[in-house]
């Protein structure tokens, strides 16, 4: 990564991914859940309960901001040094004896990882709740070399039985109720006892996982912060499974974008704190794994080789940036999500992409491109909530407008900096602004104009297209201001004269 590469020198993007297509029908997508009761239901109850529970963690809001601004400056900074962090911590690494991989594309993290468990024979793989193999859709690339790949996390294991990808970037599951798990579970488990006990249920869920971690080659994991200076990986779990994936096989697979990368441990205390109260409401998560080398000599556990992929896939691109790259600040906490409006009534999936609501709509133009996902940053009522909540103080509202500013800039007249640049660009459209410009900028014209859609305000048509769907046509009056105000002037002239 070099910050001093032009945008338009990187790589293309692999806009194919099985998110792409998907994002692009993201309208067909909204009317599709908007019209499930259930879904809807299952997602106002959830974020509901995630915004109380977040409110209770920070119940002093001096502390909060504090910490805000504290971590704000700790991603700002290690943003900053990124390029020299990165070198850093691939040396550190390294030194500790893991190894290190550096991928540009989805393709070549895919193929990195698939390699390095065909060199080792490997046929069955546990892995952790890892965002970023979601967005390489590691699963699939693994099946295909007959690779069987398990997900661990709970809500991963639920969305993998159901032949989905995740609704949040947290909880990948809570787009389901009990009654769904249950179902989901009467039908991919054998000996299955149906209940909508949560306890129960999980505890069946638990019972098939905790097989598998016994007999797997190879543990994957994500990875929450990447400590350049002692060459450190980090893991912040609720259920042991990322502790069980990281420690049972001989074999373990990190992988994580170039962003998750910090200078030293000092950086991860007040990081970790707004990361589990912003994401759970919780004090502190229940587990937090730091991995730092292989298992040594005397060691009883602990994998015998580790390997780190550091993916790049667009983040260069944001880092580019100086305004976009605050983006990379983000912690994956979701706060962003559980306060939007938009994303609490149309669910997770609507969207089309592997990062959901407000983060993905920051995120996914740079990895799919924005002819992909063009509708993405429009898709905000700009409310400032998710601004508001986010740990780090991403402007996001701010960086909603500059996408959709960029998606319909016209091409040619401007320095390339994202795939897709101007695909939002309609010419009518476009057309229609220009005439509108010259009209406010001419008194004369602008007179004209009033004058005239006044006096044909009878024959306007009342349906405007999608302004209308949800509102009733705007009503013209039979008089320009500057006419009323001419008029009540004049009016009272002839008063005064008599």
């Amino acid at each position: 990564m070099n910050n001093t590469t032009p945008a338009s020198q990187t790589q293309p993007l692999e806009d194919e991914s099985k998110y792409a297509a998907s994002a692009r029908n993201f309208r067909q997508n909204v009317a599709r859940d908007l019209a499930n009761d259930e879904l809807r239901s299952n997602f106002r109850g959830a974020m509901d309960y995630l915004i109380d529970k977040r409110q209770s963690a920070f119940s002093d809001q001096d502390e909060l901001e504090t910490l805000r601004r504290q971590c704000q400056l700790i991603k700002q900074r290690c943003l900053v040094k990124l390029p020299l962090l990165l070198e850093q911590l691939e040396q550190q690494l390294t030194s500790n004896g893991i190894k290190v991989h550096w991928a540009e594309t989805i393709t070549q993290a895919n193929e990195i990882i698939a390699s390095i468990i065909e060199s080792k024979q490997g046929k069955t793989v546990v892995k952790g709740k890892s965002m970023v193999s979601e967005e390489t859709a590691l699963n699939d690339h693994l099946e295909q070399r007959d690779i069987e790949c398990l997900e661990s996390d709970m809500g991963e294991y639920i969305v993998q039985l159901a032949h989905e990808h995740p609704s949040h970037i947290i909880m990948p599951a809570i787009h389901q109720n009990k009654r769904q798990v249950a179902d989901l579970f009467a039908k991919n488990i054998e000996g299955f006892e149906h209940t909508t006990d949560v306890d129960a249920l999980i505890q069946q869920g638990r019972k098939v996982l905790r097989e598998k971690f016994c007999h797997a080659d190879v543990g994957v994991s994500g990875v929450n912060f990447a400590v350049a200076q002692t060459g450190t990986l980090c893991l912040v779990e609720n259920e042991g499974n990322g502790r069980m994936c990281t420690t049972v096989p001989d074999l373990h697979i990190a992988i994580t974008g170039i962003e998750k990368v910090v200078e030293s441990l000092n950086d991860v205390p007040p990081l970790l704190s707004l990361l589990t109260r912003s994401a759970t409401g919780q004090a502190i998560s229940t587990y937090f794994n730091m991995i730092s080398h292989p298992r040594q000599t005397g060691e009883k556990d602990g994998p015998k080789e580790v390997h780190l992929v550091l993916l790049d896939n667009g983040r260069s691109q944001m880092y580019s940036d100086p305004e976009l790259r605050q983006t990379l600040q983000c912690i994956r906490c979701g706060a962003c999500m559980n306060h939007c409006p938009v994303y609490t009534r149309i669910g997770g999936h609507a969207y089309g992409t592997v990062y959901p609501g407000p983060i993905g709509k920051m995120v996914s133009p740079h990895m799919l491109g924005l002819e992909a996902t063009t509708n993405l940053p429009t898709a905000s009522s700009l409310c400032g909530a998710c601004g508001e909540v986010c740990p780090v103080k991403i402007p996001i509202p701010k960086i909603l407008l500059r996408l959709r500013e960029e998606s319909v800039k016209p091409v040619g007249d401007i320095p390339l900096i994202m795939k897709g640049q101007g695909s939002g660009r309609k010419p009518i459209e476009a057309s229609v602004w220009k005439a509108w410009a010259a009209v406010h900028q001419s008194p004369t014209l602008y007179a004209l104009s009033m004058w005239a859609v006044t006096r044909a305000r009878a024959i306007l048509p009342q349906k405007l297209g999608p302004w209308t769907q949800a509102r009733t046509a705007p009503k013209v009056a039979a008089q320009t201001l500057h006419e009323r105000v001419k008029l009540r002037n004049s009016q009272k002239q002839e008063s005064g004269n008599e």
